[in-house]
């Protein structure tokens, strides 16, 4: 049964949130073990917000960094595992957080491991995190599983910052490119072609690329709604319909269809090849790749994780398919007993340096440390192209807008003088 409740912690602070017990006394006994004393409790959850008012159900990197941090802290501390949870819920700050913090701490509570506890919230806790926390359970190094999980996590945040960082600035430009250009297609250029067509007569010869401007603001505003508002009145409301929104209702139809294809393993593989293929992304795609395909197998190999499992576990952790069955491929020769090197060492996407290393790393009997300076060198690599790709992207835009400003300009205004100029000598 599920019950909202009230409480107050032990230095003061009103805390609330909701739990599931068998009934009253079982939560007040469970928020007693807590060490919070329950001033109200009512069945069922509450009253829940809806709409804007609602909690997000999302869980950002950064509280998910604090809370690792946060818990290896407390469990290396000798804090039980238990009330860490619990603490980390009352201070957590995301409601969704706390929410979930509550699960997990009841979960292990009643005895379920912590690693199994987190495999209940996906959206939260990827399966690396989840297996890299039940690797640590296994070998009794929870407290520094989870430093080297902070850590990865926090790359992984930084490297997705810069990223949506380098993106912002072109996605904003092409956006006001498209949304002016249609703006001055269907309400500027008609009124400046009708006044050629005073000018010069119904036999004006234009230029080429004026033709070409015409025809295409004639089609744009053809098929809009500005033609059609006109008629509304008097055509059956499936001819209203403008051609445009009949395209626009097919590529809708047609995206939604594509991005549910994309979620299957074959859409998925299929669409990972083609990124692999793409000019420029392939090489970011690839370095970011062997970036977190080296951190997270140093990070479950320093764990005491047998090879075969963190393959398996880091293949599915680098988030392409096409990459990941290729891990697959190595996975099952190491199985047959050759070392990992070999089948890096042939891979069409890890390059040959990883390979190198790879096989120092096992001559050595230090894998885990190489493959984490293969992780910073590559991190470092994903920094400097993402930023060197944001340098050369701003200028690009800047003079693809001004060529596009320049091309109407001069479309516009050389057969006006020129029309003009054949009135004044006549």
């Amino acid at each position: 049964m599920q019950f909202h409740y009230k409480a107050t912690t032990h230095d003061g602070r009103t805390i609330s949130g909701t739990a599931e017990a068998a009934n009253k006394q079982a939560l007040i006994a469970l928020l007693h073990k807590q060490g919070v004393k329950p001033l109200l409790i009512e069945a069922g959850a509450g009253k829940k917000k809806s709409g804007l008012l609602a909690p997000r159900q999302k869980v950002k990197l950064s509280d998910l960094v604090i809370f690792t941090r946060q818990l290896s802290t407390m469990i290396s501390a000798g804090v039980p595992l238990a009330r860490s949870l619990a603490a980390l819920q009352n201070n957590s700050e995301n409601p969704y957080m706390g929410t979930v913090l509550a699960s997990i701490t009841k979960d292990v509570e009643s005895g379920l491991p912590l690693g199994d506890a987190f495999a209940k919230f996906p959206r939260v806790f990827s399966e690396v995190y989840v297996n890299m926390v039940r690797a640590g359970e296994e070998g009794g190094i929870i407290d520094e599983i989870l430093k080297r999980l902070a850590t990865q996590v926090e790359q992984d945040a930084s490297i997705r910052k810069k990223i949506k960082s380098a993106m912002a600035y072109p996605i904003v430009i092409l956006s006001i490119t498209v949304v002016a250009f249609f703006g001055i297609m269907l309400l500027i250029i008609p009124k400046i072609g009708k006044i050629l067509l005073d000018l010069g007569g119904p036999g004006a010869k234009l230029p080429v690329y004026t033709q070409v401007l015409l025809k295409i603001s004639n089609y744009c505003v053809s098929n809009s709604l500005l033609h059609a508002i006109p008629v509304l009145g008097s055509i059956p409301l499936i001819s209203k319909l403008p051609n445009l929104l009949v395209i626009g209702g097919i590529l809708a139809f047609g995206s939604i269809y594509l991005m549910r294809y994309i979620r299957t393993d074959a859409g998925k593989y299929k669409f990972h090849a083609l990124l692999l293929k793409t000019p420029i992304v392939k090489v970011v795609i690839t370095k970011i790749a062997i970036a977190r395909f080296s951190r997270t197998f140093a990070s479950l190999m320093g764990a005491g994780v047998s090879v075969l499992d963190a393959l398996e576990v880091t293949g599915a952790a680098i988030g392409n398919k096409v990459i990941e069955a290729e891990l697959k491929a190595a996975a099952v020769e190491v199985k047959n007993g050759k070392p990992l090197s070999d089948p890096i060492s042939r891979s069409q996407h890890f390059p040959p340096i990883v390979a190198q290393m790879l096989l120092v790393g096992e001559e050595t009997g230090q894998i885990d440390t190489v493959l984490v300076k293969i992780a910073d060198f590559y991190e470092e690599e994903v920094a400097v192209l993402i930023d060197g790709l944001a340098a050369i992207i701003e200028p690009i835009m800047i003079v693809g807008l001004g060529a596009a400003v320049g091309l109407i300009a001069a479309s516009v205004m050389g057969p006006i003088a020129n029309l003009s100029k054949n009135i004044g000598n006549t």
